[in-house]
């Protein structure tokens, strides 16, 4: 993304500098910046403005006109995202401030209206929830194709025989295809897992305000369906401190790739020559600069590294 500039100049307003008298210490400043992370959730943060501009305009905290101006100037600012051409300057410590100091660049000081009744704090709840539930939906398909792609392989190859092993020693005969089946089957549980932790992820914290709700009647329930979440929290202490669906994401994300690399284990040691019962192809191999001969299983290797280098 664009923007270089060093996050220790302290210019510009801060949303939370209202009662401060001093700019902060350059130091504290870059410590306390996630915009060079937190950006990669622009897009949800667009989102969920513009539903909570409708929510302000439906409520008659800002007129139809100043909602259409808020949500025309956040589009604006959605474009400039998706075409690299958005700056971050010094003052953006995470992306809910940069795009709202951008949005009100762009409209002028309607822009400083969405922010009412709103707190960083069900902001980012919001955020994270959107972000990840888009990637859910994502790996939700991949494991549909994966499961799929060793059902219809284990239908192929039905009366292929090979050893079943122990302790890496020969035990009993079994099929290729219920080796294949044995992974399609941790899959399956690894794709129902991650619809539960779907059903969690995809509810509203929006409205709860910092801590305490928020004093203006916004319509929640308008809001979860503008946002498509099936529920709304339902404690605001809770709503906006809840982040029991990101553990349950990263423990699914472990237990997951606990399964793919099981499966590349057995793969690698399978197309050894000590074994030679499968062939990778080529396209999915690496060589060795020193000795020819080797073909090297690396495609099933990168499962080996790390359960995060799965969903980068």
């Amino acid at each position: 993304m664009s923007g270089t500039a060093a996050v220790g100049d302290t210019e510009g307003p801060k949303l939370w500098g209202g009662r401060f008298k001093k700019p902060l210490d350059p130091e504290m400043e870059k410590f306390n910046a996630s915009i060079h992370y937190d950006k990669i959730m622009w897009s949800a943060d667009i989102d969920g403005s513009i539903a909570y501009a409708r929510a302000l305009a439906k409520t008659g905290i800002i007129t139809d006109k100043e909602c259409d101006q808020l949500c025309l100037g956040l589009e604006q600012v959605r474009q400039e995202w998706m075409s690299d051409a958005f700056q971050i300057v010094p003052s953006d410590e995470d992306i809910h401030t940069a795009n709202e100091r951008r949005l009100t660049e762009l409209v002028g000081d309607v822009g400083r209206k969405l922010h009412t009744g709103r707190s960083r704090n069900d902001q980012v709840a919001t955020d994270t929830r959107l972000w990840l539930r888009e990637r859910i939906m994502s790996l939700s398909v991949y494991l549909k194709e994966c499961i799929s792609a060793f059902v219809d392989q284990a239908k192929l190859n039905q009366s292929v025989m090979m050893p079943g092993y122990t302790h890496l020693q020969r035990a009993q005969p079994i099929r290729w295809s219920h080796w294949l089946l044995c992974y399609a089957s941790m899959l399956k549980r690894d794709y129902e897992r991650l619809e539960e932790v779907l059903k969690r992820t995809n509810v509203l914290p929006l409205g709860s305000g910092a801590l305490a709700g928020n004093p203006f009647d916004i319509d929640r329930e308008f809001i979860a369906l503008q946002l498509n979440f099936h529920d709304i929290s339902l404690n605001s202490l809770d709503g906006t401190s809840d982040r029991d669906f990101v553990s349950e994401f990263l423990f699914w994300s472990a237990l997951t790739a606990t399964h793919l690399s099981r499966m590349a284990e057995d793969l690698i040691i399978y197309s050894t020559k000590e074994f030679s019962f499968v062939t990778l192809a080529d396209e999915y191999s690496t060589g060795s600069s020193l000795m020819p001969q080797k073909k090297n299983a690396d495609s099933c290797g990168q499962c080996l590294v790390s359960p995060l280098s799965l969903h980068q």
